[in-house]
């Protein structure tokens, strides 16, 4: 399968794919300052956890364009920072960038800086190609039968998007859907919507673009199909993952986990070892981002308060395994990863 990207250079600019306007078209940006890079995050023309991460740190660049002193650096940093909340890929790519440009000189900076980030994306890149390999033989497990009566066509679920959109390439959660696919395995994906912002039709535009068989179905429709028994694993991406193996990830994922240990299903998150938070000690201690209500649309209840937490948080004791580019953990081994 051919290998598709997110984000490019051009020069001294980024070139994005601008993700608010699909999947009713196909529209790339391209981005030239620290302020167009910091909107592209901010409004999710750029999401999913590993891509705003190298988004922000090509953002640092962007911003020591015209000047590198300190005062510019910290600025970047800061305004970067800002952007979102909860993924926390994006404070560990600027602290990446932070500890190689501050004991630089402003002449070295900027060349250093365009360095940087484009090591931190070729590591992305690498990175999820990993997750995909190492959870490949979670597919073959339920192809060969072990969780079913025969071999079948491998029935997976997912919430939100978490595929190469959602990372520089390969994508987390979808990775070991694209390794599959390209052992001949056969499979089919239940895409949950993901209300409101509509993640879920991302994913479905991926997957048919990739001829990955798949159903987009409402995202209260996911209990009863695991009743039904016709979910054979639910594999999620994550925006942070506490020391403990609590994950924070797109609201509605924790109902999945909690419908998936109902029927005993296995429930895996997918995402690499910098969306590990070492210095969060479990869930509770997660940031929640709180997003406008403006986006539920226009509901002709201009009264009504509206509520819109972006992310849950999935215990770990829901969480099967957590697979990372070094292999398939269980959640209370993560922590042993610590730098």
């Amino acid at each position: 399968m051919e290998v598709l990207h997110t984000i490019a250079e051009d020069g001294d600019r980024i070139v994005i794919l601008d993700q608010t306007r699909l999947p009713r078209e196909t529209v790339f940006v391209s981005l030239s300052s620290l302020d167009q890079a910091a909107h592209a995050i901010r409004s999710m023309q750029v999401r999913g956890a590993p891509l705003i991460g190298v988004t922000a740190a090509y953002g640092v660049a962007l911003g020591l364009t015209v000047e590198a002193d300190d005062r510019h650096l910290e600025q970047a940093l800061a305004v970067l920072a800002a952007t979102r909340p909860t993924a926390v890929n994006l404070h560990w790519a600027l602290a990446r960038m932070a500890e190689v440009l501050r004991p630089l000189a402003p002449a070295q900076r900027r060349s250093a800086a365009w360095d940087e980030a484009r090591t931190i994306a070729t590591a992305d890149e690498a990175t999820n190609a990993a997750i995909g390999r190492h959870g490949l033989p979670l597919m073959a497990t339920i192809h060969d039968g072990r969780w079913r009566a025969e071999p079948a066509t491998v029935n997976v679920m997912t919430h939100c998007n978490a595929g190469w959109l959602a990372t520089v390439a390969h994508g987390t959660a979808l990775a070991p859907v694209y390794a599959a696919q390209a052992a001949g395995m056969p499979l089919h994906v239940w895409v949950s919507e993901t209300r409101p912002r509509n993640q879920g039709l991302l994913t479905a535009w991926e997957l048919a673009a990739a001829d990955v068989p798949h159903t987009l179905i409402a995202d209260n429709a996911a209990g009863l199909l695991m009743m039904q028994g016709r979910v054979d694993c639910v594999i999620v991406g994550a925006d942070r993952i506490a020391a403990n193996g609590d994950v924070a990830n797109k609201v509605g994922t924790y109902l999945k986990a909690l419908a998936a240990k109902a029927h005993n299903i296995p429930f895996y998150v997918a995402a690499p070892l910098s969306t590990i938070d070492f210095d969060c000690p479990n869930g509770i201690s997660i940031p929640i981002e709180e997003r406008s209500g403006d986006e539920f649309g226009d509901l002709g209840l201009a009264a009504t308060p509206r509520a819109n937490p972006a992310f849950d948080v999935t215990p770990a004791h829901l969480i099967s395994g957590i697979v990372t580019e070094r292999g398939v953990h269980a959640p209370q081994d993560i922590a042993s990863f610590k730098p």
